[in-house]
């Protein structure tokens, strides 16, 4: 099994409406709600139209009860403007326990809501994935983010 993605250097690798894509995320790092674990994620996603929206993380005493950035993200975007085909997404997190030289990728949960996502609007969901130092990862298509997917079909 394979999957593709481009690692890149640095943010000016990137073209100009992905570096403003990936600063929005950067931004909704700050409005995280990450007071257990200090693991403060932020996500923008621009919509084939070029609207941005940001998603934060928002944690609580009862982790599975916490919100994904990711998927805070799609549903403001959704409560917004319906169902708006999602050209891109970037992910970046931020935390004083670790480094996090390696970009960040999504939770099992977030990939799989990604990826029906990408099968509703039926067109790629490009993924751009950013640690807070060294170099970033851009998937083509959530699809190479997760090769095996459990979709729909598998419920008829």
């Amino acid at each position: 099994m394979e999957t593709t993605f481009v690692e890149l250097e640095g943010e000016n690798d990137l073209s100009d409406e992905d570096k403003v894509l990936l600063e929005q995320a950067r931004k909704a790092t700050k409005e995280a709600y990450a007071p257990y674990s200090s693991f403060h994620v932020g996500a923008a996603l621009r919509t084939k139209h070029g609207a941005v929206v940001r998603g934060s993380n928002f944690e609580n005493a009862s982790y599975p009860l916490c919100l994904c950035a990711e998927r805070s993200a799609i549903a403001a975007a959704r409560s917004a403007y319906g169902s708006p085909k999602i050209d891109c997404m970037a992910i970046t997190a931020s935390t004083d326990k670790a480094e996090l030289s390696n970009p960040v990728t999504p939770c099992g949960a977030c990939r799989q809501v990604l990826f029906e996502v990408e099968q509703i609007q039926g067109s790629p969901l490009k993924l751009i994935l950013e640690g807070k130092n060294g170099k970033i990862w851009v998937l083509k298509t959530v699809s190479d983010l997760v090769p095996l997917a459990f979709d729909g079909t598998f419920l008829r």
